[in-house]
């Protein structure tokens, strides 16, 4: 073997993240190409369709015919994807009480507090 190393491989979800983000930098709907050059090239064209197209699927993108092809408006965040794959995997659960009530108790001390936080005067307490 060469002294050369192979690329370290992303996850899907990193290139979601990628594509999405460089899509939020565009001052309008943009092309694939566009969000193919701002992530340096290293990306193929097809690559960038393929996370455009499943980006579509989960709702993240839109997409609008520009002539023979389309361009491209992100409909959320990084954040606001990450909450649709939580909401469409709790979605598939029959017991909603029992998988919530397990992910709160596996949360970090920190993650626990913030989640109450963002909760607010949602429990029994501020129901007044």
């Amino acid at each position: 073997m060469g002294d050369r190393q192979r690329p370290r491989r992303r996850g899907q979800g990193e290139l979601e993240g990628l594509v999405l983000s460089t899509l939020r930098e565009a001052r309008g709907p943009a092309p694939a190409g566009w969000v193919q050059e701002r992530l340096g090239g290293d990306l193929a064209y097809t690559t960038v369709i393929t996370i455009l197209t499943r980006l579509l699927g989960k709702g993240a993108v839109t997409r609008e015919r520009a002539g023979r092809s389309y361009v491209w408006t992100p409909m959320s965040d990084q954040a606001g994807l990450a909450a649709r794959k939580m909401r469409k995997l709790l979605d598939g659960e029959s017991d909603r009480g029992a998988v919530l009530a397990r992910f709160v108790t596996s949360l970090e001390p920190e993650d626990e507090r913030l989640l109450r936080q963002l909760l607010g005067p949602l429990g029994p307490e501020g129901n007044d």
